[in-house]
């Protein structure tokens, strides 16, 4: 009943279904734009059309203007640029270039997928070129959250549910941003993850006994690794499937 639950909250949910802007330098705009729609749905990618964007690639000199009235509407900014510092974009935020090299594509997608967090997960269904690096940025997320969970939980047995169900979100989410089609039929094959999460608690519980004083690092151990390890099976599972 959880996972059917978590089908519909993740139907309803799939992440910020506007697309991705691209403004800046005029003769870099179509070129940068062009290597994100690779082999994608052309129009998740606009070019010099922020309103309405889910997150705003700048490439090129900054234009102080351009970024203020892009960060006054709400809009993320990452900067692909040679400089350091771009006004209004947060440092961890710049993708530096230097003069005439080409566009550094996974390291641009994996700044955006940071960027835009669990949001990002229907533009990667709908851009290949994103897609490995949101994963990896919502296995990284689910995985964190666990492991905090779960040292944070001393009271036996009531982590397990909401461990759990963050592994079958995470699930869910990674089908999504695979263009898989969530459905009933999805939610059943969900089953294993909690199997896999009841023996992952069972082992934690037996460690336990060896490491009583540093219990609480076991089990936030134990919930971080073992939910990458399932968001990693997961994104293999869905790949075999495109």
């Amino acid at each position: 009943m959880a996972a059917f639950s978590l089908l519909r909250e993740v139907r309803r949910g799939a992440g910020d279904q506007r697309p991705l802007a691209v403004s800046g330098a005029r003769e870099l705009v179509p070129i940068l734009a062009r290597e994100l729609r690779a082999g994608g749905d052309p129009s998740a990618v606009v070019e010099d059309r922020v309103e309405g964007a889910a997150l705003l690639v700048w490439v090129g000199p900054p234009d102080k203007t351009a970024l203020r009235a892009a960060r006054s509407a709400g809009v993320p900014i990452v900067a692909v640029s040679d400089e350091r510092r771009v006004p209004y974009v947060l440092a961890e935020d710049v993708v530096r270039v230097p003069p005439g090299q080409g566009f550094p594509v996974e390291a641009i997608a994996r700044v955006v997928a940071h960027r835009l967090g669990e949001n990002g997960t229907a533009l990667a269904a709908k851009l290949p070129v994103l897609r490995p690096a949101v994963c990896d940025e919502l296995i990284r997320s689910f995985s964190k959250k666990n492991g905090i969970i779960s040292a944070a939980v001393f009271i036996p047995g009531v982590d397990m549910p909401m461990l759990t169900i963050n592994q079958v979100r995470l699930v869910l989410r990674l089908a999504i941003a695979h263009g898989q089609e969530v459905d009933r039929e999805r939610a059943l094959e969900l089953l294993p993850v909690v199997g896999a999460g009841f023996g992952l608690r069972a082992l934690a519980r037996q460690l336990l006994d060896f490491v009583p004083l540093a219990g609480w690092a076991v089990k936030g151990a134990i919930a971080y690794t073992g939910t990458r390890a399932i968001g990693t099976a997961a994104v293999k599972y869905f790949e075999a499937r495109e």
